[in-house]
């Protein structure tokens, strides 16, 4: 293989400490720990090949946090939090042992749990006959953290108090959400409409971190902890001893087991490995210590890590599969989809990876199908992509015969096509059931018309019952006003009346929202947003020649077949028709062209944290079609910052630069909304 160059070893180091501000400062991770350890250990590679490029600002000299301001005041650690350094084959693990045997032949190990969650220290102090906490502080960059003591004292698994008679006590540990309490919040966020967290390490930090300790302790974080930083002698001389006092005094703490062999190492390791699927919270590894304190300094790491430690990260997750069923889905805009419906090869139940059942998973097209060889009866290695996604990964045994499509539509029986270029199949009948679920639950989201109250259920039972067969059919309900009622398909009469409320409401939404919704294809949002400024109304857009459209800034050729296709497609005429004689807005009105256009003129906007009814992009959306500019990151030239819960350090930043710092509510107020 051939040698990277310093200018790609310079761009490696870059993207590391781009996902590294992901992982620890924004909670908000875009590749999985798998992928990230990769990159890091290409990056080792190239170090130990080239010494002399190695500065002290590489990702392997430096702890990838920094302590937040918003969240408590900064504090500078009595005794350094550092990482520990990542092995990933026994025989790693075994020359670490023998390196640490040959100077310590009597030496003893502790091999114990690997938490995925965040490191908190704890301070305790003498107070009369016992010792009371006084500090908690998140590990920041290492040196530096933030003092989250308020929050630390509603979680149960922190003793606010110990029975002990030492001066002075430091502890540390890992604060973690339980699959039970991440569950919860996750269905909670549900019920509101409003995101679900992605990992229960993400919403454990943003928990930590919050301002209102209600909050926090609402979540119900919990803490093991894992090691003594400072303290009495008796506590700072063999770990497994030093831990076992702590869980004497109430203290719950990791579950470690003292090993003095390669094997006994391995096989504890192995044992930690076997109990992932049933513990009630995640773990990324095991992590190996040299149980005799005063030998670690003997094995030092460099300045980030942890000497006398080493963390074996498990291998992601696989097993084996059979592909019983293959279902075909039909999407809104008539794609056909594939599901495999899997099943455990030795059990037949739905199989258990990363502590969740999987029966179901994606199986793209029809390419991915032919390449995958997927077929009925066919076994296949699968893992979840980041520990979140099913993923088949491997052929294990071959089907009889690979899966072949129908050449009709699952739904609707319609002859489906096949576009050119793509590995794409679609349904062309727009009076597809599945298609018009679909397109009518886009019409009615909150990134287009936003009539609230119609979710998928309620809309199918308006189809099945013959309410609707397009979008426009909702301006009709009211026709059907006391036939719903005494159907109680919407509800009783308070939500019947409620939700015809909603749908007349949205006939006077700006054009841009109806353009977006008429479910073009390569015309979301953003694009619906720039056509209307440049026309100024949807007939404007319907009339306009292929030129004239390609005329407008980042519109390309594709978008511009899309939409003379959609407008030229008669079915769709007769809608576009019975929305304007039901009266919803085709044009921007003098007022509405005054008080939008360029609201933001010049304005550059920064956005962070998570937003409470929007996604980060279509604020992003908002923020460019009212004229505004977005920028990554924050800067003296920034005019304001949007700031959602659990914001990371670009709010530090915004609030050093005197930034102005505003809500998603004031954001939206600002625009007065579209």
């Amino acid at each position: 293989m051939e040698r990277p160059s310093k200018k790609e070893y310079e761009k490696l180091k870059d993207k590391i400490k781009y996902h590294m501000n992901l992982y620890y400062n924004e909670d908000n991770p875009e590749i999985s720990d798998e992928e990230y350890d990769a990159l890091m250990t290409k990056l080792k590679q190239i170090e130990k090949d080239n010494p002399t490029w190695v500065t002290i600002d590489s990702p392997t000299q430096i702890i990838g946090g920094v302590a937040k301001r918003e969240a408590g005041e900064k504090v500078t650690h009595n005794i350094p939090m550092l990482s520990i350094e990542d092995v990933f084959d026994y025989e790693s693990v075994k020359d670490w042992v023998r390196k640490v045997k040959k100077m310590h032949p009597d030496v003893s190990f502790s091999v114990e749990q690997k938490i995925d969650g965040l490191s908190l220290t704890l301070r305790y102090r003498k107070e009369k006959d016992k010792m009371t906490l006084y500090m908690a502080e998140t590990r920041g960059d290492g040196l530096i953290g933030e003092d989250v003591t308020k929050n630390a004292l509603v979680i149960d698994d922190v003793k606010k108090t110990l029975n002990a008679s030492y001066d002075y006590l430091e502890i540390r540990g890992e604060v973690y959400l339980s699959h039970d309490s991440f569950n919860a919040f996750n269905e909670e966020q549900e019920e509101l409409g409003k995101k679900p967290a992605a990992n229960p390490r993400n919403l454990a930090a943003g928990t930590l971190r919050q301002l209102d300790s209600s909050i926090t302790k609402k979540r119900g974080l919990s803490m093991f902890i894992f090691n003594v930083q400072d303290g009495p002698k008796d506590l700072m001389t063999s770990q497994t001893k030093g831990l076992d006092i702590l869980n004497k005094l109430g203290v719950t703490t990791v579950f470690h087991k003292k090993c003095n062999t390669e094997d006994e190492i391995i096989e504890a390791i192995e044992e930690i490995g076997d109990m992932r699927e049933n513990l009630p919270y995640d773990i990324d590894g095991a992590v190996v210590k040299i149980d005799n304190i005063e030998y670690r300094t003997d094995f030092p790491f460099g300045s980030k890590y942890q000497a006398g430690h080493i963390a074996y990260k498990y291998p992601p997750e696989e097993k084996n599969v059979i592909i019983f069923n293959i279902i075909e889905t039909v999407g809104r805009t008539g794609k056909i989809g594939f599901i495999g419906e899997v099943c455990d090869e030795n059990t037949k139940k739905p199989v258990r990876l990363c502590k969740t059942n999987v029966s179901r998973v994606t199986l793209h097209n029809m390419d991915y199908i032919n390449d995958m060889k997927i077929g009925i009866g066919g076994v296949y290695k699968i893992k979840k992509s980041g520990d979140i996604i099913p993923k088949l990964c491997g052929v294990v045994k071959e089907p009889k015969e690979v899966y072949k499509i129908n050449e009709f539509c699952p739904i609707c029986g319609e002859k489906i096509v096949k576009e050119d270029d793509t590995a794409d199949l679609r349904c062309i009948n727009l009076t597809c059931p599945s298609i018009q679920k679909r397109s009518i639950s886009y019409f009615t989201s909150i990134n287009c018309m936003n009539i609230m109250g119609l979710g998928d259920l309620l809309i199918e039972a308006l189809i099945n019952n013959g309410y609707l067969k397009s979008y426009a059919d909702l301006y009709h309900l009211k026709d059907y006003r006391d036939e719903l009622v005494e159907k109680g398909i919407i509800g009783r009469e308070k939500n019947t009346d409620k939700l015809l409320k909603a749908i007349e409401d949205s006939k006077n939404n700006s054009p841009k929202r109806l353009l977006a919704g008429l479910g073009i294809r390569n015309v979301g949002r953003r694009t619906a947003s720039t056509l209307i400024d440049y026309f100024k109304s949807i007939d404007n857009i319907i009339s306009a020649s292929e030129d004239a459209l390609k005329d407008v800034p980042d519109i390309g050729d594709i978008t511009v077949v899309s939409i003379k296709d959609f407008f030229l497609n008669e079915k769709n005429k007769e809608i576009i028709l019975d929305l304007k004689k039901s009266g919803l807005k085709f044009y921007m009105d003098e007022s509405e062209i005054k008080d939008k256009k360029d609201t933001l003129s010049g304005k550059k906007f920064v956005i962070t944290g998570t937003l409470k009814n929007y996604k980060r992009k279509e604020i992003e959306e908002l923020v460019i079609s009212n004229g505004g500019k977005i920028a990554g990151s924050v800067s003296k030239n920034t005019d304001y910052l949007i700031a959602g819960e659990n914001a990371g350090s670009k709010l530090t930043k915004a609030k050093s630069l005197n930034v102005k710092v505003i809500s998603e509510d004031e954001f939206l107020k600002m625009i007065h909304s579209v």
